[in-house]
């Protein structure tokens, strides 16, 4: 049984147009391709930030998304953990506070918040603000925050993308560490299926 179905058509004012379809079971799936092919979009529509024009994304046992049915949940109901490209931490707020946000945003059952910290090694930056953070702080944080959802799915749009060679092997090995003790179905977007690669239990291409 499918996770994650997805089967939709979406068209930006600009004329980019995207009709795709996959599912996924669980594990890990790369999603990659060139930049401009419409991986960023593909999640902005399964996390309700953007509306498909037509078609149905179902996560579990719940609808998401159905144009024929007028179902379209809003973002904050779908039950999915997001780390965006820029992470989009709260800069007014520091580390703890962060990663407290995102258990104050669910009603679910979440990992205990030492756990997340011990895994992902934030221990000495906690009461520490965005603004002195490294890239690589940044991203474990956001990874931190989403994972403090309790989501049924996780997002990452270009995980390493932003880090310099020297911080890409430190925060894939702690990604790796996260998505396998929570075991949360995960989704990472990435133009260079070399860095995200040996991560994915499988790879969708996207022209």
């Amino acid at each position: 049984m499918s996770v994650l179905h997805f089967d939709c058509k979406f068209r930006y004012p600009t004329g980019f147009s995207l009709n795709y379809k996959f599912a996924i079971s669980g594990g890990v799936t790369a999603l990659v391709g060139p930049s401009g092919s419409g991986k960023t979009t593909v999640l902005n529509l399964i996390a309700g930030l953007l509306t498909p024009s037509s078609g149905k994304i179902s996560l579990a046992d719940q609808t998401l998304f159905d144009s024929t049915a007028s179902v379209n949940l809003p973002p904050e109901r779908r039950e999915i953990g997001y780390v965006f490209q820029d992470y989009q931490l709260f800069p007014h707020l520091t580390v703890r506070d962060n990663l407290r946000y995102g258990q104050r945003r669910t009603t679910r059952a979440t990992a205990p918040l030492d756990r997340i910290v011990g895994i992902l090694e934030l221990a000495d930056v906690l009461d520490r603000f965005p603004a002195s953070l490294s890239g690589g702080q940044k991203q474990r944080v956001a990874v931190g925050r989403a994972m403090l959802r309790g989501p049924k799915l996780l997002l990452m749009d270009e995980p390493l993308a932003a880090l310099d060679s020297a911080l890409r092997a430190s925060v894939a090995s702690a990604l790796a560490r996260v998505i396998e003790e929570f075991q949360v179905p995960t989704i990472l977007v990435s133009h260079d299926q070399e860095s995200i690669g040996w991560l994915a239990h499988e790879t969708l291409t996207m022209e």
